[in-house]
């Protein structure tokens, strides 16, 4: 795999990212950068396909990959994906924003490139993860 900000594409990155806590069941949503209001969240129905929700990919070492479209300024309400799937209507922006557990959950979040759907992108992923070439393979978004 290249260095991400060598690679050429479109589609979804591959977003890679270690959390201070265990919020892999847990909706995220956009902050502003000074973290004071919320710039980016989903609507309930988005947080479902078909019958899964896009809850990221454990990859070695604790990492996780990207599945809904996070940022570095991710914040996670206390909604787990099946809860938020859940409600009528989506909370206002002052009822999310009270709902957020971590403004600042993220540990890393590395680029790494687009995301390919002719290989074993976990596979690939966790063998560049266990041999240490994270930073060599991807850019350091935080």
């Amino acid at each position: 795999m290249e260095k991400a900000s060598a690679q050429t594409g479109s589609g979804p990155k591959a977003l890679v990212y270690k959390t201070a806590g265990d919020y892999d069941r847990l909706v995220p949503v956009g902050l502003s950068d000074d973290k004071s209001g919320i710039v980016s969240y989903p609507h309930p129905t988005d947080v479902r396909i078909g019958d899964q929700y896009p809850t990221p990919t454990k990859l070695a070492e604790g990492y996780l990959l990207d599945n809904r479209g996070i940022g570095k300024n991710v914040a996670f309400l206390k909604l787990a994906y099946e809860d938020y799937g859940k409600l009528e209507s989506t909370p206002s922006l002052k009822e999310l924003y009270g709902l957020i557990i971590d403004k600042s959950p993220l540990v890393e979040l590395w680029d790494c490139g687009y995301k390919d759907s002719s290989g074993d992108l976990k596979g690939k992923l966790n063998k560049i993860i266990e041999d240490g070439k994270l930073a060599d393979a991807c850019t350091a978004l935080k």
